[in-house]
């Protein structure tokens, strides 16, 4: 894919920050692609390694990602933002290495959510049956309260590790997304804009992300 291509009229258009920061890196500016690195380059290590197998490999995807931004300043057009085109740089290369590597993640894997709306968010032997006499629908097994779980329980390093270990076990879609909203911190243009996704399937793949690693927190904590 080009860069040109990798510039859709539904992404977020560049600033004017971005484009003094283009021009300076065009111009050769080491501290602007100093600045460049510190910022991204560790968040574009851990895209990367939901689509391919190591680490290491990883970290070679995304110092491939810095070698074509480089090569493809001078065709940035500011279209979309600096960050949106870098990171479909990203994502571009690292599902091409995964295919190369021969990951066990066939793009067929990489469903449209669109065609996973029967999938449940949440089991559904927890709610009650639609010809319940009192409640149908409603909760038969209701959601965990952790009021009494102490705070610093939640912010240890044990349950961090529990909950990356759910997150790796989700499908490819779902974990894009609750990694770059909720471990990255992105809003969900950004992430619409990356993944090129709409703002609905944005919405449904981030809910049943989030329902899937709080039942895996609750299994853990009960």
């Amino acid at each position: 894919m080009t860069t040109s291509e990798l510039q859709s009229d539904n992404f977020i258009p560049a600033a004017s920050t971005d484009l003094h920061l283009v021009e300076a890196l065009r111009n050769g500016d080491e501290a602007a692609f100093a600045s460049l690195l510190d910022q991204y380059h560790a968040s574009l290590v851990r895209l990367a390694c939901i689509y391919v197998s190591s680490r290491a490999v990883a970290e070679e995807v995304a110092q491939e990602t810095w070698l074509g931004v480089l090569q493809g300043l001078d065709r940035f057009e500011g279209r979309s933002s600096l960050k949106t085109w870098i990171f479909r740089i990203l994502t571009n290369r690292a599902k091409t290495r995964g295919q190369r590597e021969a990951r066990s993640i066939p793009f067929s894997d990489w469903a449209d959510p669109d065609t996973e709306a029967d999938e449940p968010a949440v089991d559904p032997s927890r709610f009650r049956p639609p010809d319940d006499p009192k409640w149908p629908g409603h909760w038969a097994v209701s959601p965990a309260s952790w009021d009494d779980i102490p705070e610093q329980h939640f912010l240890s390093q044990e349950t961090k590790a529990h909950i990356l270990a759910a997150i790796e076990t989700l499908p490819p879609n779902q974990r894009e997304v609750i990694t770059l909203r909720d471990i990255e911190g992105w809003s969900s243009d950004e992430v619409c804009a990356v993944l090129a996704i709409s703002e609905a399937n944005q919405r449904v793949l981030l809910h049943r992300a989030r329902s899937r690693v709080r039942q895996a927190l609750e299994t853990y904590f009960g």
